[in-house]
């Protein structure tokens, strides 16, 4: 399933290593998201796919996503 976001998440999202390949529908490359408060700050499991994504941030014990199309894949989609 391909998964549609707005141009300007794609615009914003200047440090993708993986070629935007999850909006080709590679679940894959796409850090499980834990939790996320108001739509706006997405938590990512520890063990998560990439450590090394300038995307993900640490934040105490888990981290933070701030890939604005992460995070909009998952405000739609939920996944």
């Amino acid at each position: 399933m391909k998964f549609k976001v707005s141009n300007d998440a794609v615009r914003n999202t200047t440090k993708c290593k993986g070629g935007f390949s999850c909006l080709e529908g590679d679940l894959e490359c796409l850090c499980s998201i834990d939790d996320c408060a108001d739509g706006k700050i997405h938590f990512v499991s520890p063990g998560s796919n990439d450590l090394h994504c300038d995307y993900k941030t640490p934040f105490g014990y888990s981290f933070t996503c701030t890939c604005p199309v992460r995070k909009e894949i998952y405000n739609i989609y939920r996944v």
